[in-house]
């Protein structure tokens, strides 16, 4: 009882905080070993780890089937079902777009997966979905959900860290849209799911329902629209991107002055 306690993972404990520090050395390792090497190289690993996370993510949701406890916990959303437990969510789609983007050279594909599979992830890191606060982190459905999480949210940022994509200003519209669009398509095949009775519950995206969300019932207070109350969340994308297009673009700035001066 006392091992298990130890590992009891909350947002922000001990334990939380060991586990982020450990994926962010594991992504710093990542870039060290890969700094010099063809871009080719970079590309085919990042494919391959998000590839491998997909893979892991699916045995996590073999066992998360087979939780009793998950199911009880879960029953006001319907409890386990395999239709609502696929790689649509915000940040876990990543695992899918990110090969497809780099593979492809897609730029508004990767800046896509640079903002918003941090993002997604960090939220989920943050404000975890019902059964998976306050346990052991021993338990499987816990290692599949923080370990999910939190390789996603280093596989965007190491899209930066290779050096495989760099933020600038002009994808920032496309990148919106790309958003908007990928939504617009995730809230109809949630609809699918209701209509047809595969999943009457089917929220990806939290298209749907806020499902208790704090931020997300105060967009709802706003606009109580199904799908339309996410649209300020459009505001807050846009000035998340381009604070952090913004640091970019400082930072090359600077680079560029360090070089003119040492020459």
């Amino acid at each position: 009882m006392a091992q298990e306690s130890f590992w009891i993972m909350r947002p922000f404990n001990g334990v939380y905080l060991a586990a982020f520090a450990f994926f962010i050395l594991l992504l710093a390792l990542a870039g060290l070993l890969l700094r010099g090497r063809s871009e080719a190289l970079r590309r085919r690993v990042l494919a391959g780890a998000c590839l491998v996370t997909l893979a892991g993510f699916f045995v996590y949701k073999y066992f998360l089937s087979r939780d009793g406890d998950f199911s009880v916990l879960t029953s006001a959303m319907g409890g386990f079902n395999w239709w609502g437990e696929l790689p649509l969510q915000l940040c876990n789609i990543n695992m899918i777009l990110i090969p497809v983007a780099v593979l492809r050279k897609s730029r508004p594909l990767m800046s896509f997966g640079f903002f918003l599979g941090p993002l997604g992830a960090l939220m989920a890191l943050i404000m975890p979905s019902t059964g998976f606060e306050g346990y052991s982190l021993l338990l499987p459905r816990m290692l599949g959900y923080y370990g999910t999480h939190f390789t996603i949210f280093i596989e965007g940022l190491a899209l930066a860290v290779f050096g495989l994509y760099r933020p600038r200003f002009r994808d920032l519209p496309k990148t919106v849209l790309c958003a908007v669009g990928i939504t617009f398509v995730i809230f109809w095949f949630n609809m699918l799911l209701r209509h047809t009775g595969l999943h009457p519950k089917a929220n990806y995206f939290f298209a749907v329902e806020t499902e208790g969300n704090p931020l997300l019932s105060l967009f709802y207070g706003w606009i109580p629209v199904t799908g339309l109350y996410l649209i300020p969340c459009i505001g807050i994308l846009a000035v998340y991107m381009g604070l952090v297009t913004s640091g970019f673009f400082l930072a090359g700035k600077l680079g560029r002055k360090r070089k003119a001066a040492a020459s």
